[in-house]
């Protein structure tokens, strides 16, 4: 964790000295291009955020990980902030772009879906006084709403909306100028690595909450046993 500590940070600082202060102005949107180099990482990694929990939860159906719920659960409400950061910024990027804070195309619509699968997730892992059911209710719904996954990756492709299409990750290479790659890169890694950092935070505590439960629950039936005897 410690180095994923510092990696964040460092990767983090680096990435907004160069979008923000050091990278040029759009040609076209002028230096509202800014925005970009936190709200298209922050996308990826909501993306990034539901596709890991998905595969941990169908992980945790099919072998019955333990570690896999936990991960799971770990890792939605970080998944829910990334995708709370994308629509935020997106919202502030799109008003000076196409006059308005929201439209509801194709993209914009599908990540606020996004979003309230996340939060659907976090309120089923608790819905439920009984642990094991409500785990594996929240899994089935992650399970089932990764279909919103590719829907938002091509829905640029699939129908007419205001975004435009991928210009990183497309297979005849990038089609943004590096000075601007280098920061949003940049940006993204850190992203990815303070996920992870925050990933091993919360399931450590969430493995420590297991562990006390338990001792909990073994006292309180040895205290129930010897009242009984």
């Amino acid at each position: 964790m410690p180095w994923l500590q510092r990696s964040t940070l460092g990767l983090i600082a680096a990435g907004l000295t160069l979008g923000l202060f050091l990278s040029p102005p759009d040609y076209q949107q002028g230096d509202s291009v800014r925005i970009m180099y936190v709200h298209v990482p922050a996308a990826w990694m909501a993306l990034f955020c539901y596709t890991a929990m998905a595969g941990a939860s169908a992980a945790a159906l099919v072998w019955r990980h333990a570690l896999a719920h936990v991960a799971a659960r770990a890792t939605a409400p970080i998944g829910a902030s990334f995708t709370f950061i994308a629509l935020a910024s997106g919202s502030l990027w799109g008003k000076p772009m196409w006059g308005t804070w929201w439209v509801w195309d194709a993209r914009l619509t599908s990540m606020l879906v996004l979003f309230f699968l996340y939060l659907g997730y976090i309120v089923l892992a608790g819905a439920f006084d009984d642990r094991e059911r409500a785990q594996k209710s929240a899994a089935v719904l992650a399970i089932v709403g990764f279909v919103n996954v590719p829907i938002i990756k091509f829905s640029v492709d699939w129908w007419n909306t205001l975004h435009q299409p991928a210009s990183v990750l497309k297979i005849d290479g990038p089609s943004i100028d590096p000075s601007m790659l280098a920061p949003l890169l940049l940006m993204a890694i850190g992203f990815a690595t303070y996920y992870f950092w925050v990933l091993a935070i919360r399931m450590q505590d969430e493995i420590m909450a297991g562990k006390i439960r338990a001792l909990r629950l073994r006292r309180a039936e040895s205290e129930a046993g010897d009242r009984s005897s």
